[in-house]
């Protein structure tokens, strides 16, 4: 996964679960391990046997047995696990029964393969990114696929203009944006009233780029400016976390702030928001602002220097329409 950079707290998680499994299969063999000692000691004395070579090649590489040793100990460790396959088989078992299985023959169940993370903790990754995001967006089926374009008006007749062929193009912006994102991508500004899928089309980008292995961060405006202040200024025993949460806004690859300008105006949040926007510019870190007001309108809440970063590093996609949500009610 060498496209993006991880999430730390999601990293976190992922290896909590990667260690859970690990037990768990742990577990799993030791109940398999006791249930053939208790019909067969003679596995149990013949694994006391095993050990007990293992004692002796101990020995071997501490260079005070000899070459004739050496063979004599692999003769007798052959033949003690050909005996063992056969007791159990004897028993009632796979002679494969009690070989100890691991999750990942690649780091054996670790995570990592000397430094680098190893695929199996990436899979984990991916899956508690995904999760994160649903519970976020708290719908979980935000696809490209599931957005219906049928929903936005063809033509408004007092203006003649066609909700559906402006939020066609954007529709295709974002799924074009979400298959080719990197490095190179722009910012992004989706701007419009509330309920014309500003959230939904935020989700279904997100959904692509942390599949396509990229860290991925989503909140509200309010709740970022909350926190970055909680670790400004609050003394309380989660000022750690809140200082960790502002490192995830600042680093991530991807982070999405939505529903900008709902919040609290203070000279605090305008410095917030300035520290966000000219960071992840300066560290080419990827941004996409949703908020129901334009950037003209914005301006008279922030200053000039935010606007003119929004205005000139941010792809400014407008959606239109009648507020989708009171569309689907009335159809109920």
């Amino acid at each position: 996964m060498d496209c993006g950079t991880l999430d730390g707290k999601v990293l976190a998680q992922a290896k909590r679960k990667l260690e859970a499994r690990r037990r768990q299969n742990q577990k799993d063999y030791d109940i398999h391990l006791q249930e053939v000692y208790n019909k067969s000691p003679r596995v149990y004395e013949l694994d006391i046997e095993l050990r007990n070579t293992m004692l002796e090649l101990t020995g071997i590489a501490l260079g005070i047995s000899d070459a004739q040793q050496i063979e004599a100990i692999r003769c007798k460790n052959l033949k003690l696990q050909e005996e063992r396959k056969n007791e159990l088989t004897k028993t009632g078992y796979p002679a494969d029964y009690l070989d100890e299985s691991v999750l990942c023959t690649k780091c054996n169940d670790t995570g990592y393969i000397k430094s680098k993370i190893c695929d199996c903790l990436i899979e984990f990754y991916k899956e508690e990114q995904k999760e994160s995001l649903s519970n976020l967006f708290k719908l979980g089926h935000e696809t490209f696929s599931n957005f219906k374009l049928s929903y936005y008006d063809d033509t408004l007749p007092e203006t003649g203009v066609s909700p559906r062929k402006s939020m066609e193009l954007v529709y295709e912006t974002c799924i074009e944006y979400a298959r080719k994102f990197g490095k190179n991508s722009r910012n992004l500004f989706f701007n419009g009233n509330t309920g014309l899928g500003k959230t939904y089309l935020s989700a279904c980008i997100a959904r692509v780029v942390s599949e396509n292995g990229y860290s991925v961060v989503y909140d509200m405006a309010g709740s970022i400016f909350s926190k970055f202040e909680d670790a400004k200024f609050s003394r309380t025993e989660n000022t750690e976390e809140r200082r960790n949460d502002i490192k995830r806004y600042l680093e991530c690859d991807f982070l999405i702030i939505d529903d900008l300008g709902t919040e609290m105006t203070t000279a605090f949040t305008v410095s917030a928001l300035y520290e966000i926007i000219n960071t992840r510019l300066v560290t080419s870190k990827k941004t996409l602002v949703s908020s129901n007001l334009t950037l003209n309108e914005l301006e008279h809440r922030y200053t000039r220097q935010i606007m003119s970063r929004l205005e000139g590093e941010y792809q400014v996609l407008t959606f239109y329409g009648d507020d989708i949500r009171k569309k689907k009610l009335d159809q109920i």
